[in-house]
């Protein structure tokens, strides 16, 4: 039974509370709920957080946004193309911090995802993305980025406008902007089209977010020819907060309430608010020179690589 099956039978016990008319029934129900929350809705497999991940009603960037800015100014455009609405950015106040913020925006019914282009940006957004980031090292304010996509838009306009060299040089400016940044992953964070937000000083994720090469249906078909093993391919990709944080990849998991962050969305917001100013004031603290070396030490220690004495197969020894 996976974490939506679950959310179901939570969903028909509340349905059953509310037609109760006997006290004692009541108590025995809300103990019963409270019960099954903390069994079944906590001990997560890989694949429940890739539901949670994608949960319809889970929050979306602007929800984060307006929660946490106490003024929000949207900026438009890459000066080249268009703009693309499946990245919105520009100047917000966080408790009195000005801060420029990135974000990939899904919708939440069908018409807003096709305006969103379902989160999957083209290669304009990412220019947009890079002007208002080196806009921000100009007039020196924090980035914050936020990353809730599938991946990059993989259309053949995409591809004859550039995708791979938006990407490719996102992640080369951001390498050495001389401000601070934070890259805060909320839903899904899949392959290049979270990379080209992701260089950060801090890498935070919420607790049921992901943050992979690509998508478990992706990796099943590439590995098994067969999509419908995408449950078993997310559980060898090691792509939960969990797991990211325990490889070093990601600097902090942001906890979310039991059953993912739709069930208390205020709460979640908060959490990460002041996540943020924490680390903004203590980004902020650092040299400018200190934090690029930071930053450039932090990419060099990801990975790890395994040496093998080849003695026993008349190989070289390293």
């Amino acid at each position: 039974m996976n974490i939506l099956d679950k959310e179901r039978k939570l969903k028909s016990l509340l349905t059953q509370l509310e037609t109760m008319e006997d006290d004692i029934l009541i108590v025995s129900i809300k103990q019963k709920i409270e019960d099954y929350k903390h069994t079944a809705m906590t001990n997560l497999t890989a694949w429940d957080r890739v539901l949670l991940a994608r949960h319809q009603n889970r929050p979306t960037a602007k929800d984060y946004i307006n929660y946490m800015c106490d003024s929000f100014i949207e900026l438009h455009g890459d000066r080249l193309y268009r703009d693309d609405g499946s990245i919105i950015g520009g100047i917000g106040e966080i408790d009195g911090i000005v801060v420029t913020i990135i974000a990939e925006q899904k919708g939440k019914t069908v018409d807003e995802n096709i305006t969103r282009n379902f989160a999957m940006p083209h290669p304009e957004g990412y220019r947009k993305a890079l002007r208002l980031m080196q806009q921000a090292e100009k007039f020196n304010r924090p980035i914050v980025t936020l990353i809730d996509t599938p991946g990059a838009y993989p259309g053949i306009g995409a591809e004859e406008r550039g995708q791979g060299e938006a990407i490719a040089k996102n992640l080369y400016e951001m390498s050495h902007l001389k401000v601070p940044i934070i890259a805060l992953v909320i839903g899904e964070g899949g392959s290049g089209g979270a990379l080209a937000l992701g260089v950060a000083d801090q890498i935070l994720m919420l607790e049921n977010a992901i943050y992979s090469i690509l998508s478990p249906e992706g990796y099943a078909s590439i590995l098994w020819k067969d999509a419908s093993k995408a449950s078993a391919a997310a559980e060898s990709m090691k792509l939960t907060s969990y797991d990211l944080e325990e490889l070093s990849i990601i600097d902090g998991i942001i906890k979310e309430p039991i059953g993912g962050a739709h069930y208390n969305p205020t709460q979640t917001f908060e959490k990460t608010k002041q996540t943020i100013i924490k680390e903004l004031l203590a980004l902020k603290s650092i040299k400018q020179s200190d934090l690029l070396q930071k930053r450039y030490q932090k990419y060099r220690k990801i990975g790890f690589f395994q040496r093998f004495n080849y003695d026993n197969l008349g190989g070289i020894k390293r």
